[in-house]
C-alpha cells in the first residue's frame, strides 16, 4: 500500500506539471463526468448508505447526493467568473505599472473524509479540487465499508489515477498518506485527528483545511416561538441520529420555558419518528459498536428498558427525561433527553455525535454567553428567540443560525467552516474554488519609462517620503 500511495502521488505530480488540468474546458468536462458518475452510481450509493448507516434513500438524497449535485451545478455556472483575473488599482509610487490577482491551482491535494456523511464530505471537496484545477487523492472512511467500496468503484471507473485516485484503509493508511508531501490537505473529522493532520502537514509546511466539530450549543430563550423551535430542533438532532458535525449538541433552555419546551420536543420527535423510532424508516443507526458503547456510557441508567415517557427518573448524575433505549444488536439508540446534567459531566466534555440531548437551564442570557465563551469555539451556534444579534455579537462559532438549526450549510453562497478548535479554512461554492487555489499577486511594469527615484543613492528621498 505504501508503494502504491507513493507511486500514485508521483504520477499525479507529473500529471499536474504537464498542465493538463489547467484549461477551464477540461475542468468543466471533469465536473460533468463526476455528475454523470454520481447519477450512474446513485442507486448503489443509496443502498450502501442504507446498509452501513440505515440511512433512507430520501435522507441520503437530501443530505448527501443533492448537495454534491448542487455544488457541481454551481461550479459549472460560475467557474469562468471565479477564475478571471482580478484587476486592482496601483498606487502612485509604482505607476505606470498595472496590478492583478490570478488564481492558480495549488497542485496535488489530499482529501480525507469521515463516515457520517461519507458521500457528501468526500465528493464536495473534490468538486473544489477539480474546479480549481488540482489533482486529488481521496481517502474514504473505513467505518462505512460498503459506501467506501462503491465510491472506490465509481472513482476508478471515472477518472485516471494520475488525476483522481482513491485508496481505502484504516488509520495506518492515513499515516502513509500524511507522510507524503502534498500541496493541500483537506480533512474532515474530529479535533483530535485534526491535530494529527496538522502535525503531519507541518513537516512539509503544507497548508490545511480542517473541518472539525465541537459542542454546538442550542439556546432556547423565553422569547422563542417554542412550537417552531421544538420542531426544528427535533429535526436537527434526529437527522443522521445526531451524527452530524453541526448537530445541536446540548440544549440551554430558559428555566421559565423548560418544561413546556421539553414536552413539545418529545411531541415533535414522536411526530417525526413515531412513538417507536426503532421502527422508523428515517432514523439512522449508530455507525459502530464502539460508538454506541461510548454513547451508552453517557446514560445514567444503562438498560434498554429506560423510560420512554416524559417522566423524570432520579439519578445522582443526571435524569433520563425521555428515551434512553438502545439495542446493541442493531446499533440503535433512541432520541434521548437528559436533565439535571452537571456542566462537568462526561456528556458535556466532548462532542456527543449521537441522539443524546443534555439540558442545562439559565435565567439571564449573559449566563449563556459566559458558558459558551468559556469553552472551545464550536462549529455552529443556534439561538431561538428575539435577542439573536446580542448573542452573536458576544460569542464566536464557525457558523450560526437564528431561529433555526443546520440550514446555514445549505446556502452555497456563504462559507462553511470552523474557527479555533472547530477548524480552519472554509468551503462551499466559490469558497471551495478558492480553498484549492492560490491567489497570486502580479504587478506588470512597462519598460518605456524607468523612474529613477527607487534606485540608490535615493536622490529624491524627500519627495519619495510623500508618496509612500
Amino acid at each position: 500500500m505504501n508503494h502504491y500511495i507513493s507511486t500514485t502521488r508521483s504520477k499525479q505530480r507529473a500529471y499536474f506539471r504537464s498542465g493538463a488540468t489547467l484549461p477551464l474546458c477540461f475542468r468543466r468536462q471533469m465536473l460533468r463526468k463526476l455528475s454523470d458518475a454520481m447519477h450512474q452510481y446513485e442507486k448503489p450509493l443509496a443502498e450502501a448508505l442504507w446498509i452501513d448507516l440505515h440511512k433512507s434513500y430520501e435522507e441520503a438524497y437530501l443530505t448527501e447526493l443533492s448537495i454534491v449535485y448542487g455544488e457541481i451545478r454551481n461550479h459549472l455556472r460560475h467557474l469562468s467568473q471565479w477564475a478571471k483575473p482580478e484587476r486592482k488599482s496601483s498606487p502612485l509610487a509604482i505607476l505606470p505599472a498595472s496590478s492583478r490577482i490570478i488564481k492558480e491551482p495549488l497542485g496535488n491535494t489530499l482529501i480525507i473524509a469521515p463516515w457520517n456523511y461519507p458521500v457528501q464530505l468526500l465528493l464536495n471537496p473534490l468538486v473544489g479540487a477539480i474546479s480549481a484545477g488540482c489533482t486529488a487523492m481521496l481517502k474514504p472512511s473505513p467505518y462505512v465499508p460498503n459506501v467506501s467500496r462503491v465510491l472506490t468503484e465509481m472513482i476508478r471507473a471515472t477518472f485516471p489515477e494520475e488525476y483522481i485516485a482513491i485508496v481505502e484503509g484504516n488509520r495506518q493508511v492515513n499515516q502513509m498518506l500524511l507522510a507524503e508531501r502534498w500541496d493541500l490537505i483537506f480533512f474532515t473529522g474530529s479535533p483530535s485527528l485534526g491535530k494529527m493532520v496538522m502535525e503531519a502537514a507541518s513537516k512539509h509546511l503544507t497548508p490545511v483545511v480542517l473541518e472539525l466539530g465541537g459542542k454546538s450549543p442550542c439556546i432556547v430563550d423565553k422569547t422563542a416561538n417554542l412550537k417552531v423551535a421544538a420542531k426544528r430542533v427535533a429535526w436537527g438532532k434526529a437527522l443522521n441520529a445526531g451524527q452530524t458535525c453541526i448537530a445541536p449538541d446540548y440544549l440551554m433552555v430558559h428555566e421559565q420555558v423548560k418544561d413546556k419546551f421539553l414536552k413539545l420536543l418529545v411531541k415533535e420527535w414522536k411526530h417525526l419518528l413515531t412513538k417507536d423510532p426503532k421502527k422508523a424508516k428515517h432514523f439512522v443507526r449508530i455507525v459502530s459498536d464502539k460508538a454506541l458503547e461510548r454513547l451508552i456510557s453517557y446514560l445514567p441508567i444503562s438498560n434498554s428498558e429506560a423510560s420512554n415517557s416524559p417522566k423524570e427518573a432520579s439519578n445522582s448524575e443526571a435524569s433520563i427525561y425521555y428515551g434512553g433505549k438502545y439495542d446493541k444488536a442493531t446499533r440503535y439508540l433512541s432520541p434521548t433527553i437528559l436533565t439535571d446534567v452537571s456542566p462537568d459531566a462526561p456528556v458535556m466534555q466532548e462532542e456527543i455525535f449521537g441522539p443524546i440531548f443534555p439540558v442545562l437551564t439559565f435565567q439571564k442570557i449573559d449566563e449563556v454567553i459566559t458558558f459558551v465563551t468559556d469553552r472551545e469555539k464550536p462549529l455552529a451556534l443556534y439561538y431561538f428567540g428575539t435577542n439573536g444579534d446580542y448573542v452573536l455579537r458576544h460569542t464566536s462559532s464557525g457558523g450560526a443560525c437564528v431561529n433555526d438549526v443546520i440550514m446555514h450549510i445549505v446556502n452555497h453562497k456563504v462559507p462553511f467552516g470552523g474557527v479555533g478548535h472547530s477548524g480552519m479554512g472554509s468551503y462551499h461554492g466559490k469558497e471551495s474554488f478558492l480553498a484549492f487555489s492560490h491567489r497570486r499577486s502580479v504587478v506588470s511594469t512597462p519598460t518605456w519609462v524607468d523612474m529613477p527615484f527607487r534606485y540608490m543613492p535615493y536622490k529624491f528621498f524627500a519627495w519619495i517620503k510623500h508618496l509612500v
